[in-house]
């Protein structure tokens, strides 16, 4: 299960936020909200902390398909190849280790 951004419904609401709205913006959010059976205020905040879950869950989660899984498991599983950049990088000493 997820984990939910928004507060529980009896939760005490004591942050305030402020956004302004264009005539039309606000005639559909109303119109939506009353569809949705909720308050206004209820209908943006939920909307909101879905919208923000979603953006945080894209940062962390990445959907492929299972062939490209599997290559990305194949390149992991693959041997390293030889790098002389980093193989001479970690042959020298580092700029805090020289006295």
């Amino acid at each position: 299960m997820t984990p939910t951004l928004a507060p529980p419904a009896r939760a005490s609401r004591s942050a305030r936020l402020g956004l302004r709205a264009t005539p039309q913006q606000e005639a559909i959010l109303r119109r939506a909200a009353d569809a949705a059976h909720k308050s206004l205020t209820d209908f943006i905040l939920d909307s909101a902390c879905h919208a923000a879950e979603q953006t945080l869950l894209d940062q962390r989660l990445f959907m492929v398909t299972g062939s490209q899984y599997g290559a990305l498991m194949d390149a992991l599983d693959a041997p390293p190849k030889d790098n002389p950049g980093l193989r001479d990088l970690f042959a020298r000493k580092a700029p805090w280790d020289a006295a």
